[in-house]
């Protein structure tokens, strides 16, 4: 597996055994067990993994998250730990890279996040450039159903644009903080919000950033 999305891999496991089953998280309705299913169930049942982005295969997901919930604690964050068997995708070094870095960098703030006095990790500079790159290649997906326009900008000044419109709000912030606000987590984002006030207060509470 590549640096970033092994690093991210055992930093996500570690945490999940460190917090325990019952753990708040970000994710509406979900405790930290139910955070650990959700990875494994993605990387290990693509027969209902599917059910994340297509809505008719949702049910079968519900059903294969829950019956994975009911295993035991210390056996979810083992199969975390060991990654993706042969068979999967994701076992692939360039696939584990392109899908696994953000997404488990994303959960783990999921988890720390959800409790008081976090504070933002400090991330190398070639972490937060590949997290800008993934950002890149993704703002339009996961920024496709703003209620505005929407620009993400780093603090150089990079920028790119995840939904073209009017009016126009530009989130200003570091890599990792743009993805926690456009995958649906502003509230814990520490981002600059600059354009129309109304706009920013519509974009701020949008249901409908994220996958």
């Amino acid at each position: 597996m590549s640096t970033h999305a092994k690093r991210e891999r055992l930093l996500l496991a570690d945490l999940l055994e460190a917090e325990g089953p019952e753990a708040p998280t970000l994710c509406e309705g979900w405790r930290t067990r139910d955070l650990a299913a959700h990875v494994v169930v993605r990387e290990r049942r693509a027969d209902a993994a599917g059910g994340l982005l297509i809505k008719q295969l949702a049910a079968r997901l519900e059903r294969v998250q829950a019956e994975f919930a009911a295993k035991p604690y210390e056996e979810l964050i083992q199969l975390i730990r060991t990654g993706p068997p042969r068979f999967s995708p994701f076992s692939l070094k360039q696939v584990d890279e392109a899908s696994n870095a953000v997404e488990f960098y994303v959960h783990t703030e999921d988890v720390r996040r959800a409790r008081p006095g976090w504070t933002p990790r400090e991330l190398d500079p070639v972490f937060s450039d590949t997290l800008w790159s993934r950002l890149e290649r993704t703002a339009r997906l996961v920024g496709r159903k703003a209620p505005t326009g929407l620009v993400l900008r780093r603090p150089d000044g990079q920028t790119a644009v995840a939904h073209r419109g009017t009016p126009v709000v530009t989130v200003t912030g570091e890599p990792a903080e743009l993805l926690m606000f456009v995958y649906g987590r502003q509230e814990v984002a520490e981002v600059d919000l600059a354009g129309d006030k109304d706009a920013v207060a519509r974009l701020h509470e949008s249901k409908q950033l994220g996958l």
